[in-house]
């Protein structure tokens, strides 16, 4: 006989948050590149997207810490259909031939610079986050019944110091390697993972509130002692 799964009030909207912040940092994003001066460091060049992609991984750490990596793991794979679904909606979008007058010429062209995207870096995005998330999850998942439970600062940081290697570490490698020069790639790739990991550290006190209140609401603290780990299905 199957055990009933049990229902929670908040696990929905938080994986309806999730999906919102990674398809806006995907497709809002990262279509801009900033640069900006800072102290000690100089100019720094970056996507937008880096502002607002690292929330995906608090998300992870909160759902993995409340949840359990099962039912994170189903809010990863929803995320990548999510986008997988965007990257071909936009590509259908561009190739429909528009309306031949003048606005809609100049419409189309600015569409192709938003959302143009190469196969490379829709691929590259897809597939790092897709592992990204998952690695950043198992880490957080397996540190939880190493400390106890204990040290909740600790099992966030270092599983996104691992997540967000692995994500900005296959994206620019997918993306741009044979394009930019090899230098530059690593270059980028160090300044984007710097940022990343630098955005969880700050929002420590943020993931402590979230993820004490999502634990006295749902009256769940879960443990993944008997978790099937594999990336590869959506049960809990």
């Amino acid at each position: 006989m199957n055990t009933p799964q049990r229902s929670y009030r908040y696990y929905d909207l938080v994986m309806a948050a999730f999906v919102c912040v990674l398809l806006c940092s995907n497709l809002i994003g990262a279509a801009k590149a900033a640069q900006l001066t800072l102290p000690l460091i100089g100019e720094v060049s970056f996507s937008a997207g880096v502002l607002f992609f690292p929330i995906s991984y608090i998300f992870g750490d909160i759902l993995t810490e409340v949840y359990g990596y099962g039912r994170d793991r189903r809010v990863v794979w929803a995320g990548f259909a999510a986008l997988a679904f965007a990257a071909f909606m936009a590509a259908v979008a561009l190739a429909l031939p528009p309306v031949p007058d003048d606005f809609n010429r100049a419409y189309q062209a600015h569409m192709e610079g938003v959302f143009g995207n190469t196969w490379r870096i829709v691929s590259g995005s897809m597939i790092a986050f897709w592992c990204g998330s998952f690695a950043n999850s198992y880490v957080m998942a397996k540190m939880k019944i190493w400390s106890a439970g204990r040290w909740l600062w600790m099992r966030t940081i270092g599983s996104t110091l691992i997540g967000e290697a692995v994500d900005s570490g296959l994206f620019y490698v997918i993306a741009f390697y044979g394009i930019w020069p090899d230098a530059q790639v690593a270059k980028i790739a160090l300044a984007q993972y710097l940022l990343k990991t630098t955005w969880e550290v700050v929002m420590t006190p943020v993931t402590y509130r979230v993820v004490a209140f999502l634990k006295r609401a749902e009256h769940e603290d879960w443990y993944d002692r008997n978790t099937d780990f594999s990336p590869f299905h959506i049960r809990v």
